[in-house]
């Protein structure tokens, strides 16, 4: 049975930042036909993480009310790079960087979307296609000064950091997209704002109906200050292990448990709501509710077995304090070793510097004796599991 428009612009607003304009959208779903949603992406890394996943789990709850998912990679704008949001000039692509990327980022995308109702499509299709009297008539639908007044182009200008034409060209190319696929809808996260509100324009300028455009709030990563991205390197990735994935998980700051709820998982709402009052009333464990989220996240990637299977690993190893029953090993040529160079040598420390503060720390054990002496001899008459951290484990062999 088909869900009323009202109803569809109900689901749809959840978890939404902003629409422009609930108004327009409503009447395009009141035509009663199947919209076009459009999301660009320039794949630049071949994983897919937490925070992209925002937007896709939105594509899909389109794709759920009858829609189609178009999807718009940037073969040709990911050579230019997506200045939005950075403070200095980002890397270009080579298009066999994208093909490559593109290929693994497909097989991920589809653990969330539906393949029946997502069409892919590449904008060097009509960008390469251009000529320069185009791209001129192109620049010529909008002013230098509207795409400097964007908060990261004028920063850079103010410190002295240089914006070149090329990067200025990139909205009116993503904007030209929404031109080429007919979009009824753009999908993207709030800092794209300007770049899809160009799409709208551009629409206009060439007389079809402007695109509706939907904004993800932004999940911040696991150090709870930056969003969320593989530059950064405090990602989830959603191919990453449940092993991987639920430590992870466990690590992000209590302030985000009901964020990542809301936008990574497809938790109830009268259940995030009663984590969130359990919560601000701190009548439960914060660690409790994140073990909950770890889980469930772990169980939409992977499986339910497997995200038991983690979750008591987890608890065997960090409240019970014992070992895990994988651990990776370290073969070495000795029979004896001091403590600072095993640590060093086997990879466990970056340095002797590091390897020594953390034993000062208290923070290495030995088969489950803490280790306090920087000339302490480790005997590998047998193997040994040391523990470094909450985190890291390791059996060392001696041959």
């Amino acid at each position: 049975m088909a869900v009323a428009p009202e109803k569809q612009l109900e689901m749809i607003k959840s978890n939404v930042a902003e629409i422009i304009s609930e108004e327009e959208l409503l009447k395009k779903l009141q035509k009663k036909k199947k919209l076009r949603i459009k999301l660009g992406i320039d794949p630049s890394g071949p994983e897919i993480h937490l925070g992209f996943s925002v937007v896709l789990r939105k594509l899909r709850q389109f794709q759920d009310l009858g829609h189609i998912a178009v999807m718009v990679v940037g073969d040709f704008t990911g050579m230019i790079g997506d200045p939005s949001g950075v403070s200095k000039t980002r890397p270009k692509l080579t298009r066999t960087q994208i093909k490559k990327n593109m290929e693994k980022y497909k097989e991920q995308i589809f653990r969330i979307l539906d393949p029946q109702k997502t069409e892919f499509t590449f904008n060097g299709k009509w960008l390469g296609a251009l000529t320069m009297y185009d791209f001129i008539d192109l620049a010529a639908r909008y002013t230098v000064a509207r795409i400097l007044e964007r908060d990261d182009f004028s920063q850079r200008l103010k410190e002295g950091q240089p914006v070149y034409m090329h990067e200025i060209m990139y909205p009116l190319c993503q904007g030209y997209d929404s031109v080429a696929i007919k979009a009824d809808v753009e999908l993207g996260g709030t800092d794209q704002k300007f770049n899809l509100l160009v799409g709208r324009e551009l629409m206009r300028e060439f007389n079809l109906e402007p695109q509706c455009v939907i904004m993800l709030p932004i999940l911040e990563g696991l150090d709870g200050v930056r969003k969320m991205s593989k530059s950064f390197g405090n990602f989830v990735g959603i191919t990453e292990s449940p092993k991987e994935m639920f430590g992870k998980l466990m690590s992000i700051p209590d302030e985000l448990i009901i964020k990542y709820f809301e936008l990574a998982t497809d938790a109830f709402p009268h259940k995030i709501d009663e984590y969130r009052q359990l919560l601000k009333d701190q009548k439960v464990n914060p660690r409790n509710i994140k073990f909950e989220l770890a889980q469930t996240i772990v169980r939409m990637y992977h499986s339910a077995q497997a995200a038991q299977k983690t979750g008591e690993e987890f608890e065997k190893v960090f409240s019970k304090k014992e070992t895990p029953d994988e651990i990776k090993a370290f073969s070495i040529s000795r029979k004896e070793i001091g403590i600072v160079d095993l640590l060093v040598d086997s990879g466990l420390m970056a340095s002797r510097a590091e390897a020594k503060r953390k034993i000062r720390e208290g923070a290495i054990d030995i088969d489950g004796s803490k280790i306090k002496d920087l000339d302490h001899k480790v005997k590998l008459s047998k193997p040994v599991v040391i523990k470094a951290g909450k985190h890291k484990f390791l059996k060392i062999i001696g041959k």
